[in-house]
């Protein structure tokens, strides 16, 4: 066959693929990623292999330090144990930090110094694949300025000596870094937390960051003092310096492409605006019309109601006519607004939903039906608004 012929006959099978797809609304399209995400009733995971699955899926992702373990990882298994993530961080297999850059460390100069980085539970922080450590590094460091300030500028003293003795020593335990920097525990700690909310350091094991959190446990109050220790037998580490640095055999950019099609099954650019992964939508859609040209997806117009181009896995196109055949069943999902499933405002009509661990919405049949915050616990109704994200008049 010419190459020329080859090539008209590939052009019109894409496109007579492409014109097969029957799009579908953004509630169904909803329902869709409650099942992928295994957030729906009967699609959670279980077990070690399950939340493998999970992270794996997630990575990438930064959501509050405090909500992952109660609003995330608990939601997406049947029976959710701590022990499960403890024993996959001190295995090697799942590594956790702040991934994105914390905006204080672009600051440097005597007028900034009194902008010290404070650490809170809201911290953002994500969980990967120890694998995988390498390209989500790049793809967070392809955002960055390059050649910026010293990001130790903007640190404690105390924190400056944490991350010096980490930087010279090593991985350390807690008591080694107490001896090396001469500080008081309770200073230590704080240092700590400064660096994980910097994005500066990680830990051997999930505990170490639950022992920072717990403000009781830190204390020793009550049963705290006996149920766990104050501090775990984990090593402190740079983070930078935790994943591995063997050279990816793809880029950033394909390496990014791929793992929002593992998180979402279809994707398109309205879709990721919560995402800090993305850097360049443009850059994406390349990727994505390469796979396509090769017969790794399927692309088409998914879901109505957004302009540009859509990209699907065929898996999930399969799963996503499965849940369209299915009869809504009226059940209510209440689902956290630090989840990356967050997407009223962004794909379903209303209101955005403010992504803090505080705030909570209801979901029935795929749409928002009324949102849940710190201030209103006993829930206000979602107001009804169009797709463009205005109210309707009346």
């Amino acid at each position: 066959c010419h190459r020329r012929l080859l090539a008209r006959i590939h052009r019109l099978t894409i496109g007579r693929l492409r014109k097969e797809i029957e799009p579908v609304t953004a509630a169904e399209f909803m329902r869709f990623l409650f099942q992928w995400q295994h957030v729906a009733p009967g699609s959670r995971q279980h077990g070690e292999a399950g939340l493998t699955h999970v992270i794996a899926q997630l990575a990438g992702f930064e959501a509050a330090a405090s909500a992952w373990e109660p609003q995330l990882l608990r939601l997406r298994l049947a029976k959710y144990e701590p022990e499960l993530l403890d024993r996959l961080c001190l295995s090697g297999a799942v590594s956790w930090g702040r991934l994105s850059p914390h905006p204080r460390l672009a600051f440097a100069g005597e007028s900034d110094r009194a902008r010290r980085i404070v650490p809170t539970s809201v911290a953002p922080i994500s969980l990967f694949p120890r694998e995988d450590g390498e390209w989500l590094m790049a793809a967070f460091a392809a955002g960055a300025a390059e050649g910026g300030p010293d990001p130790s500028a903007q640190l404690s003293a105390v924190a400056q000596d944490l991350r010096r003795a980490l930087q010279e020593r090593g991985a350390c335990f807690f008591a080694d870094l107490v001896r090396l920097t001469n500080h008081l525990q309770a200073e230590v700690e704080a240092g700590l937390w400064e660096l994980v909310a910097a994005g500066l350091v990680t830990a051997d094991g999930f505990d170490n960051l639950r022992a920072l959190m717990d403000p009781r446990r830190r204390r020793a109050e009550g049963r705290e003092r006996v149920r766990r220790p104050r501090h775990t037998a984990g090593r402190w580490s740079l983070l930078r310096n935790a994943v591995s640095q063997q050279p990816s055999v793809i880029s950033s950019t394909e390496a990014v492409a791929r793992q929002l099609l593992r998180r979402y099954g279809v994707v398109f650019r309205d879709l990721l605006v919560r995402e800090s992964l993305v850097q360049s939508w443009r850059d994406l859609v390349v990727v994505y019309r390469k796979l396509e040209l090769q017969g790794e997806l399927r692309g088409g117009r998914f879901v109505t109601g957004f302009v540009g181009e859509q990209f699907a896995l065929p898996e999930a196109l399969r799963a996503l006519r499965k849940s369209v055949n299915d009869a809504s069943t009226g059940h209510e999902m209440k689902i956290s607004a630090s989840d990356p499933l967050n997407l009223a405002g962004i794909v379903l009509p209303g209101p955005r939903v403010p992504a803090v661990p505080s705030n909570f919405i209801v979901f029935r049949d795929g749409m928002a039906v009324r949102t849940v915050t710190a201030k209103d616990p006993f829930g206000m109704p979602a107001q009804p608004m169009s797709l463009s994200g205005h109210a309707p008049s009346g």
